[in-house]
């Protein structure tokens, strides 16, 4: 039994995991929405297995590995790839060559592999950082994975042409890798139970809170690129604040 309590958070950590893999296998088939969903399902998951070793007191280091492993994958890899297809989706087939090489895919497309080789180094420098306890340095990881998951699920008529740009779509890449290797020190959306309850981050949080639901309400899943722009500009704003 205690082994199995031990092992619940790995079991969801691996759940989360999973995902990413489908998720890989779906976008390959051109099957963006499918792709973006277990991305959204292994984010979810995410959340959860740190939130049950803490709740069970069985953290370890070996979990805290293997939480960064599946990140890599789930919302690291999986995203890039669905920018690796959308971006490969609007290019011609005459882009196709590499150094005068002919590729399966057009050479623009591999600026969305950037996202995975930045996030082995965010997650790499969280895992032996002793100062993101209760905040990020960087962009977390599952708010890029968000962010791009949020593009296939987008409904043609409800959004503009922008997220549907070459242009666009490769500045996403740009920025979001950027933004994840940054020094911005970006506030934990998790409340600790251990704060003030009406401090000013938590303040900070409640907002975030009431206009991403707002967002989400008028908007669905149009809503949630912006939504992860207001946390990185909330979180400047509280370290402008402190």
């Amino acid at each position: 039994m205690n082994t199995l309590k031990r092992n619940i958070p790995n079991f969801i950590t691996l759940s989360n995991l999973f995902c990413g893999i489908l998720s890989i296998i779906y976008s390959f088939n051109n099957q963006l929405s499918y792709a973006a969903i277990f991305i959204l399902i292994g984010v979810f998951l995410d959340f959860f297995d740190g939130f049950f070793a803490r709740i069970l007191n069985v953290s370890d280091e070996f979990g805290v590995q293997l939480d960064s492993m599946a990140d890599l994958i789930t919302s690291g890899l999986a995203p890039s790839i669905i920018l690796f297809q959308l971006i490969s989706n609007q290019q011609n087939t005459t882009d196709n060559f590499i150094f005068n090489i002919e590729t399966p895919f057009p050479s623009l497309a591999l600026i969305a592999l950037i996202i995975p080789v930045c996030s082995a180094i965010r997650l790499s420098k969280f895992n032996i950082s002793t100062k993101q306890k209760s905040s990020f340095i960087g962009l977390p990881t599952p708010m890029l994975a968000i962010f791009i998951a949020a593009i296939p699920l987008i409904k043609l008529e409800d959004y503009h042409p922008i997220y549907d740009n070459v242009i666009f779509l490769c500045l996403t890449s740009i920025i979001l890798s950027i933004l994840m290797i940054s020094k911005i020190e970006l506030f934990s959306i998790k409340i600790n139970l251990q704060e003030k309850k009406l401090n000013k981050l938590n303040f900070i949080r409640l907002i975030l809170l009431v206009i991403s639901l707002i967002l989400l309400l008028l908007f669905n899943f149009a809503a949630i690129p912006f939504i992860v722009a207001l946390y990185i500009i909330l979180s400047i704003t509280n370290n402008l604040l402190i």
